[in-house]
């Protein structure tokens, strides 16, 4: 990450540029989600097909919103944002996402396991920022009550009435896509 050319007052630079690595990981994972939502989207099958399709669009338009918005507070502490794909997939400590063309059920099981991965990364920059810069925390905790209702959107999806999750217990994508799969 590059050192800020200047920062926002009252942050001194070396907190500027904190800030802008802990925004930087989340512009990355935020990048990748809205890549990924829109794989789904296109490779889902079977049963409840549109309902699924019909309700990744919007959250595909909401984490791209969110991706401008960090870009944006990046740059406005003083260091350019970086948005390719080659820094990306340098950057980022997780695994590409595990389906291809797969029943809609187990991409909501995977997506729950993606979207569990986000929300702490995004928990973990919300914390680091918060002593210091509330401008930084306030924009990550408004992108987290969001990540967390379309969380909440996948997991409907996985629950049963007893308010068990079918992907409870599994830590990888592929284990959670093969448990939603047994308990539909």
């Amino acid at each position: 990450m590059s050192l800020p050319r200047y920062t926002v007052p009252t942050l001194s630079m070396a907190d500027g540029a904190k800030v802008a690595a802990a925004l930087q990981a989340q512009l990355h994972a935020l990048n990748d989600l809205q890549l990924t939502l829109k794989h789904v989207h296109w490779n889902v099958v079977g049963p409840h097909f549109i309902a699924v399709h019909e309700m990744l669009d919007p959250q595909v338009d909401a984490v791209r919103l969110m991706v401008d918005a960090i870009a944006e507070r990046i740059a406005t502490l003083g260091v350019p944002p970086v948005g390719t794909p080659g820094a990306l997939v340098k950057a980022r400590t997780w695994n590409d996402y595990a389906l291809g063309r797969a029943t809609t059920i187990e991409h909501l099981g995977a997506l729950d396991k993606v979207y569990e991965g986000v929300i702490a990364a995004h928990r973990k920059a919300a914390d680091a920022t918060e002593s210091l810069d509330a401008v930084t925390n306030d924009l990550l905790i408004g992108q987290l009550h969001a990540l967390e209702q379309f969380h909440w959107f996948v997991r409907a999806h996985l629950e049963s009435s007893s308010g068990t999750l079918s992907t409870k217990g599994e830590s990888t994508e592929r284990g959670a896509a093969e448990a939603a799969a047994v308990g539909e």
